[in-house]
């Protein structure tokens, strides 16, 4: 039998909590907004803004929500070049649908963080605290996670054509739903689950890393 602390344990993670009814905004750096729908286009610039209870549409080239704090805000087919959340605070966020050219999120401070059937080809979680989050149904090009700390955190049906994981730490981080193309580190992919099927597929990396040669 399996100890408690060997179980590996899902993310908890829930919907935005939105209200019936939103005001349209206009946004700005350094924004407050309350219960507001946003439609953002262009170059947008929300740095250091709060938003909660909010949904966003988006068709623009740049969006910078650097060092903002975003709590139960909802983001549904967006195509954003580049979407940066470098240094946020995020809790409940939800981004369904669309197109992120870049989505940095590192050094982002996560707690509920929901990707579904985005295609994205840059994912940044470099240096991220993440604890609670689901990435499900994504295509990411290039998926970066040196220095993060993640807890909680799950991959169902996404693909990825590189995976840097080092210097990760990880619990209870279940890549069992990611098809990688590469690990550029397998050793630092210490604390994750993996698939018996991935591990055959490591298993050259993983030989090598420690000094074995295999020789068919």
């Amino acid at each position: 039998m399996a100890r408690a602390s060997d179980t590996l344990v899902a993310p908890r993670v829930s919907p935005p909590d939105l209200p019936p009814r939103l005001d349209d905004a206009r946004p700005a750096r350094g924004a407050d907004l309350l219960a507001t729908a946003l439609d953002l286009q262009d170059t947008v610039d929300l740095a250091h803004s709060s938003l909660e209870q909010c949904t966003i549409s988006a068709d623009a080239d740049s969006v910078d929500f650097t060092g903002a704090t975003l709590i139960d805000v909802a983001m549904t087919d967006a195509r954003v070049a580049s979407l940066r959340l470098r240094d946020a605070s995020i809790r409940r966020v939800r981004i369904t649908g669309g197109r992120l050219g870049t989505l940095d999120l590192s050094g982002a401070r996560i707690d509920e963080l929901e990707l579904r059937g985005v295609r994205i080809d840059y994912l940044n979680l470099g240096g991220a605290k993440g604890t609670d989050v689901e990435i499900a149904e994504c295509g990411v090009r290039t998926l970066d996670m040196p220095q993060a700390e993640l807890t909680r955190v799950r991959f169902a049906e996404t693909r990825s054509d590189e995976v840097d994981p080092r210097g990760l730490r990880a619990t209870h981080v279940d890549l069992r739903g990611l098809d990688a193309g590469a690990f550029l580190d397998a050793n630092s992919l210490r604390g994750t689950t993996l698939s018996s099927f991935q591990v055959q597929q490591l298993a050259p990396v993983l030989a090598a890393s420690i000094g074995i040669r295999v020789i068919d």
